[in-house]
């Protein structure tokens, strides 16, 4: 499914991947762990394609993001990757309706059927009575979910997470380890997760460690 080979990553002298490889399989879910500055999260935005890596491959169903331009590769993380992040990244400007069709208005899909499937989504994930909500008006848990749905609006096949129970409370957190597991069932999704959370490490498919840039199993 997503592949990395030998990813070397430095900012200025300071090199943070170190020679990663990484195999993960079509409907896995995989959390990566291990401490702060483990190079996690920057692994992560390169698999996603928004960083580049010095060196080294990453290919996602045999896609090498090295053979694309700038453009190209906008639009096939546009149309193949989810995101979600640890603080939502909601525009406060817009609904969560708005919020979760941006990605597809940004593939510019057509909006009469991007509004209705967003809807669907959002009953999907019991938020249909808070479409017409701006992110100040929601909660943590609701706000986490939006961005649960606008990751999913463009039907992607992967989904990558930096720490989305990171800033949920327990309850909030459970319900949303529960809510991934439920949509690589229900969806066939891959899933990366980076996590310092031990619980949702461990239901995972397969745990990764990460220190000092390299990856130990």
């Amino acid at each position: 499914m997503i592949k990395a080979k030998n990813i070397h990553k430095s900012f200025g002298e300071l090199e943070v991947l170190k020679g990663v490889d990484l195999d993960v399989k079509k409907g896995e879910i995989v959390s990566i762990v291990g401490p702060s500055g483990a190079g996690k999260t920057t692994l992560l935005q390169i698999l996603g394609t928004l960083d580049k890596a010095n060196s080294g491959e990453v290919l996602l169903n045999n896609v090498d993001f090295n053979s694309l331009n700038e453009k190209d590769l906008a639009a096939f993380r546009n149309n193949h990757i989810g995101f979600i992040f640890q603080f939502h990244q909601l525009l406060p400007e817009f609904t969560a309706l708005e919020n979760v069709m941006i990605p597809a208005l940004i593939g510019l899909r057509d909006k009469k059927k991007t509004t209705e499937k967003a809807k669907e989504i959002l009953a999907y994930l019991q938020l249909s009575d808070r479409m017409d909500h701006k992110p100040n008006e929601l909660s943590g848990g609701e706000k986490q979910r939006i961005a649960v749905a606008r990751a999913l609006i463009n039907d992607p096949e992967i989904i990558l997470a930096d720490e989305p129970s990171g800033s949920l409370d327990s309850k909030n957190r459970d319900e949303l380890h529960k809510l991934l597991f439920d949509l690589r069932d229900k969806f066939g999704l891959t899933i990366i997760i980076v996590t310092h959370d031990k619980e949702l490490a461990a239901l995972s498919d397969r745990v990764i460690e990460m220190r000092d840039g390299k990856i130990y199993v």
